[in-house]
């Protein structure tokens, strides 16, 4: 889905169309009955997930009232009736089990939510994340080494655009961008 198709604020985060395409695709929902988007932002992630897949049931965590506010109005233009949209600084206790989890804002609770969301995974289930911040990407290395995970895998974006330049063009750079994504271990017993 193209970006400005989403109603976005001036200072409300939106995990941008590349990066979202690619998210989704590692988070691999066609078979998924129940995905978390933590940090949802103007809820791009969740909202494109739901159309993509309308079997889903998608809960999308925000603490942002702006954020908030944005998401909802998204959830009703797009007629999503399968995103809850839960107001909370995560991590929430929440009692569901899901089949993927992507963190696209942490709020310097990085590791706290790492653990939640494995937490919160099945076995087997996709924990997916994003950052711009080098440090929440090293935060995000050094504490999966912790973790009972497989099939890591860290990639980085950088995406340029077209852009007019008085009489020429030019590919004008956004900010480059992280992603991680790995499956929860399964339980051998």
């Amino acid at each position: 889905m193209k970006d400005d198709l989403f109603l976005r604020g001036a200072r409300v985060p939106m995990t941008k169309e590349v990066v979202r395409t690619q998210a989704l695709d590692r988070l691999q929902l066609q078979d998924a009955r129940h995905f978390i988007d933590i940090g949802a932002g103007t809820g791009s992630v969740s909202l494109e997930a739901a159309i993509r897949y309308p079997q889903l049931r998608v809960t999308a965590i925000e603490r942002n009232p702006d954020a908030l506010a944005l998401m909802a109005e998204n959830r009703e233009i797009f007629a999503c009736p399968n995103v809850d949209i839960i107001s909370a600084y995560a991590p929430v206790d929440l009692d569901v089990m899901a089949d993927a989890v992507f963190i696209g804002g942490s709020c310097g609770q990085l590791p706290e939510l790492i653990d939640w969301s494995l937490a919160h995974l099945h076995p087997g289930g996709r924990l997916v994340m994003t950052f711009i911040l080098l440090e929440n990407l090293t935060c995000a290395l050094t504490h999966l080494e912790q973790c009972a995970i497989r099939d890591f895998d860290c990639l980085q974006l950088q995406v340029s655009t077209l852009a007019k330049l008085g009489s020429g063009h030019y590919f004008k750079p956004n900010n480059p961008t992280h992603l991680i994504s790995c499956l929860k271990e399964q339980r051998h017993d």
